[in-house]
């Protein structure tokens, strides 16, 4: 069982991390342009992309939380493990960030700028490389 669990966790991980790569793009489009219209369409996208995001987080919670439960005894005193969840709490609190920027600019308040979503961006990408070194190579 333990592989079905981590297989399923590697698939809406990705998932999960394609939202969150894509969706601070549409965010930096949307402060850039002028036309309402196109913002009106970039922030439908948003909310979509959204919306169709957050259940792959559930879903990679629910399998890497399968996949703990099957090794705790291991994973309970590995100090990578607790690195690790230290940045999966880190990415959950991105995610949400993300659903409160999205309601900000389909509102018209927010007041970010399209160079802060660049770097804002970005975060994922460093979770991901510190994530996947720590679960691959166990450092300690």
């Amino acid at each position: 069982m333990y592989f079905w669990a981590k297989a399923l966790h590697i698939i809406f991980m990705v998932c999960w991390f394609a939202g969150l790569f894509y969706l601070p793009r549409i965010f930096v489009n949307i402060q850039l342009t002028e036309s309402d219209e196109v913002k009106r369409h970039l922030n439908v996208m948003a909310r979509k992309l959204y919306r169709f995001t957050t259940p792959f987080m559930i879903l990679t919670i629910i399998f890497g939380g399968w996949m703990t439960y099957l090794n705790w005894d291991y994973l309970a005193t590995a100090g990578w493990f607790h690195a690790k969840m230290t940045l999966v709490l880190l990415l959950i609190g991105y995610h949400f960030s993300c659903g409160f920027y999205r309601q900000q600019l389909a509102a018209g308040t927010c007041n970010k700028s399209h160079v802060f979503f660049r770097f804002y961006n970005e975060a994922p990408v460093l979770v991901l490389f510190a994530a996947v070194i720590l679960a691959v190579v166990k450092p300690f």
